[in-house]
């Protein structure tokens, strides 16, 4: 069993930004684990929202699937040492 990559293990803040009629979150920033799939950032909003549907973008650009990495956009599309996520309750993006 390969052992994880010292990047997967680390912690990567992730900026949440209400898009559209969104309501607004008391808390915006959050620490999440970088081994952890992007599925449970979509999880953590529906609860948070308490709504079925979620529309959710990263840097305002495109969807990503709920199996990728945190780590893996964060290295990829994060800046400012943080990933920026974009919600809304319809679509807003391609």
């Amino acid at each position: 069993m390969a052992a994880e990559s010292p990047t997967a293990s680390r912690k990567v803040v992730v900026h949440l930004r209400a898009t559209g009629d969104a309501p607004i979150l008391k808390q915006a920033k959050f620490k999440i684990a970088g081994s952890d799939k992007f599925g449970k950032v979509i999880e953590f909003l529906r609860r948070q929202l308490h709504w079925d549907t979620l529309f959710v973008y990263v840097n305002s650009a495109f969807s990503p699937n709920p199996d990728e990495l945190v780590i893996d956009l964060y290295n990829n599309f994060g800046f400012d040492g943080k990933l920026v996520i974009n919600y809304a309750c319809s679509m807003a993006w391609g």
